[in-house]
């Protein structure tokens, strides 16, 4: 009985402390899919997450509707009070009132209370994945980038195809990969070839777009 009520009252107190927790934020960033308009719009710049939340990254790429939708750097990061949060704070998150803002929390997390702790993150939109430049090389995209995106979203990728990707992940420079993976900087065009091969896939299967430039 007695480690029945201890068993009770530690899983109460991890259930309860969850939204204390810290969190972190890696190299992306997932939002709702009726977000990702607004957010391409510039309207809305903010994300507010339940709990404190610490991005490791100044650039990230923001994921909706089942597709990178934007990379973006990270300018400022404010921590609340759910009763803390003005209006201002709902028209950069995209919503017109704090009323709505604290509704669209509660569908995102269930019960808030006014003194949960919430982390503000603001962002600018420093490149949109919706509309790449067709004459800038590798579209616009860093070949890290490129990378990152290709691993989360290209299927049944080759070992040694997935090797070249990964590295780039770590090293973000297609010289360093060739070296620490082929041994020479001559064989850059091995890993270009393979940042080509993922770059067109990811085109043809419409995760990334390219701009529109008819007139």
């Amino acid at each position: 009985m007695l480690i029945h009520c201890i068993k009770t009252l530690m899983m109460g107190y991890v259930m309860g402390n969850n939204k204390g927790r810290k969190k972190f934020i890696g190299r992306h960033l997932m939002v709702k899919g009726e977000y990702v308009d607004l957010i391409l719009k510039g309207i809305k710049k903010t994300t507010i997450r339940l709990g404190m939340v610490t991005p490791k990254y100044k650039e990230i790429i923001v994921h909706g509707g089942g597709r990178p939708v934007a990379v973006v750097k990270i300018v400022n990061i404010r921590h609340k009070r759910i009763r803390e949060l003005t209006e201002e704070d709902a028209k950069k998150d995209g919503f017109p009132s704090v009323k709505i803002l604290l509704k669209e929390l509660r569908k995102s997390y269930g019960d808030i209370k006014p003194d949960d702790t919430v982390t503000i993150i603001e962002f600018n939109v420093i490149k949109k994945l919706t509309e790449l430049d067709i004459e800038e090389p590798w579209l616009g995209l860093k070949p890290v980038e490129i990378a990152r995106i290709a691993l989360r979203y290209c299927k049944n990728i080759p070992e040694n195809d997935r090797e070249i990707l990964e590295d780039l992940t770590r090293t973000e420079s297609i010289r360093k990969t060739a070296v620490r993976l082929f041994g020479s900087i001559n064989k850059r065009w091995k890993v270009r070839k393979t940042l080509r091969k993922y770059l067109d896939e990811l085109i043809k299967k419409n995760i990334v777009k390219v701009r529109n430039n008819d007139t």
